[in-house]
């Protein structure tokens, strides 16, 4: 599996992206895969700091 994400490869899945979908529906999957990404980072964020409270309260 080494090289697995080179350029070569990148491109190759962006283009079977593009026909799949289509370009009209590229900026909406974009928006979502943000959005996605905004609320993972968001709750990972929460589970960091109920873990240190839970830790301040224990100590």
């Amino acid at each position: 599996m080494d090289g697995l994400l080179e350029p070569t490869h990148l491109f190759f899945i962006l283009i079977i992206v593009l026909i799949i979908f289509g370009p009209g529906k590229l900026p909406e999957l974009g928006r979502g895969l943000g959005k996605g990404i905004r609320e993972f980072k968001g709750a990972l964020r929460g589970v960091t700091e109920e873990s240190k409270d839970s830790d301040k309260k224990v100590a």
